[in-house]
């Protein structure tokens, strides 16, 4: 009973080791997925983009939208009637 015990117990052992060594050579060699340099030339170009789009805003309300909210106020002040 102790020597069946001790050949399952050494095969388990030698199937973990296997495994384990299948996962750590797979996590290194593996060149899928996506790296550091991916992800910040990403956030770059969204952090730009961002800037863009808030600048665009800006022009727009800046040179169309203020001014008339500012005739409209100077017109409440100085109604006479």
């Amino acid at each position: 009973m102790k020597k069946l015990f001790k050949n399952i117990a050494k095969t388990a052992a030698i199937n973990c080791q296997t495994s384990l060594a299948a996962f750590h050579r797979r996590a290194v060699c593996g060149n899928a997925g996506e790296g550091y340099i991916d992800t910040a030339v990403k956030v770059l170009i969204a952090v730009v983009l961002g800037a863009l789009v808030l600048a665009g805003l800006y022009a727009v309300l800046n040179d169309t939208v203020m001014p008339t909210v500012t005739e409209r106020i100077q017109e409440m002040f100085d109604y006479a009637g």
